[in-house]
């Protein structure tokens, strides 16, 4: 599973999903990625659609991770009590905020995390005892750096021994320097740069998220370091897919081909 690749610095790649039929969850777990993530901060997803795809998926023997609302600890609570494999808070800026966030995630005595797992434990069915003492070195916690005052602020942020790993959000990181979508330019690079450098020096495990399906940029990313690379997303295939469809389609009925 992830978090024993994450442990041993395996690279791991994975994909996105921001439809809620269960169905793209079974199909995205038989493609065979180290891990499917289950966007919950930009689409409309509810929280019962959210629970199929999270069965579903974990039905193939791939883990699910759920990037939460940002900032939102009814979501977090939520979400974790469905015995997801891992946790991603966006937007994470500070330490404190890191620390708070993290809190949520984990029973006393290393959080603040209420009681109340309910598909985690099979509703009664795993011990419930074991889960409460273990959870918090089974499940992957991570915070995404997409602020420059996260990349100001890292020093102390690297100091929570609960973060799994640092995942990059480069169109945001370019937006907080007024550089929205200008992920390759030269300011945003090397703010990704310093952050990797600075994660890498202090043996953290680094991801990345992207939308982009170009062979290129993949390695572009891994080039800088990037241990954990996401691609793509459930409506990027399906529209390309139709997209080159209906133009062999096209190409076949006017007999151009």
């Amino acid at each position: 599973m992830i978090r024993e690749k994450i442990k041993n610095r395996e690279k791991i790649i994975g994909t996105h999903i921001n439809f809620a039929d269960p169905s793209v969850g079974r199909i995205a777990g038989l493609a065979g990625y180290d891990f499917i993530w289950i966007d919950m901060e930009h689409n409309y997803i509810s929280f019962e659609s959210l629970l199929s795809l999270v069965i579903a998926v974990q039905s193939t023997g791939t883990d699910v991770i759920v990037r939460a609302p940002q900032d939102d600890l009814t979501a977090t609570k939520k979400i974790i009590e469905m015995g997801v494999d891992g946790i991603i808070f966006p937007m994470v800026r500070t330490a404190d905020e890191a620390n708070r966030l993290l809190s949520y995630t984990l029973y006393p005595p290393h959080g603040r995390r209420g009681f109340g797992p309910m598909n985690a434990v099979g509703y009664g069915a795993f011990d419930v005892l074991d889960y409460v003492k273990t959870n918090h070195e089974k499940m992957c916690r991570f915070i995404q750096i997409e602020h420059v005052d996260a990349v100001k602020n890292l020093d102390e942020i690297m100091k929570n021994e609960f973060i799994d790993g640092y995942i990059i959000g480069a169109n945001d990181l370019s937006g907080s320097i007024n550089e929205l979508c200008n992920v390759f330019g030269e300011n945003t690079t090397a703010l990704i740069t310093e952050t990797i450098t600075k994660l890498k020096a202090n043996g953290k495990y680094v991801g990345l998220s992207t939308g982009d399906l170009s062979e290129v940029t993949f390695k572009h990313w891994s080039d800088m370091g990037v241990d954990m690379l996401s691609a793509g997303a459930d409506f990027d295939f399906l529209t390309a897919g139709m997209k080159k469809n209906k133009e062999s389609l096209q190409r076949i009925m006017k007999g151009t081909i």
